[in-house]
């Protein structure tokens, strides 16, 4: 097995040594910090794949990843793009305080269809949906149960 060489700076050996020793990092962080420190000392590839119980591809992309962009691309995951909350913790706030006020005139508790259509009334959860009214209740524990 061909090993590229990889010799870390000074400042980034001394990062890779605290993240390996301590604070609170993802284990894959963590991993990725050991296998920089292995072929730093040039441990051979076969031995950091064993001791480490990880795949070749493993390795090879977080040493192309420190030698293209540093330690914090090899290390650390990139943020994700993800699709940004539609509704905040106020609105869900409004959702359940709703839930543990007085149902419908007629009623002896609230069902999900009536909740969303009063949630619909208030200002800014027009859009509201049933499904979104029910998850925001299972995420809170609320029950729409007699208390």
């Amino acid at each position: 097995m061909r090993q590229t060489e990889l010799h870390l700076s000074n400042e980034d050996r001394a990062a890779v040594d605290e993240i390996r020793s301590k604070g609170l990092h993802h284990s894959r962080e963590v991993n990725r910090a050991h296998m920089l420190a292995a072929l730093d000392r040039g441990v051979p590839e076969a031995q950091v794949l064993a001791v480490l119980g990880i795949g070749r591809t493993a390795l090879w992309r977080t040493r192309a990843a420190y030698l293209q962009g540093g330690l914090e691309l090899a290390v650390f995951d990139v943020a994700r793009p993800g699709r940004p909350r539609r509704y905040d913790t106020d609105a869900e706030a409004k959702v359940t305080a709703l839930a543990c006020s007085a149902p419908p005139q007629g009623r002896k508790r609230w069902t999900v269809v009536e909740l969303e259509r009063a949630a619909r009334r208030e200002p800014g959860l027009e859009g509201l949906s049933r499904e979104t009214v029910r998850r925001m209740l299972k995420k809170t524990a609320s029950s729409l149960g007699d208390s």
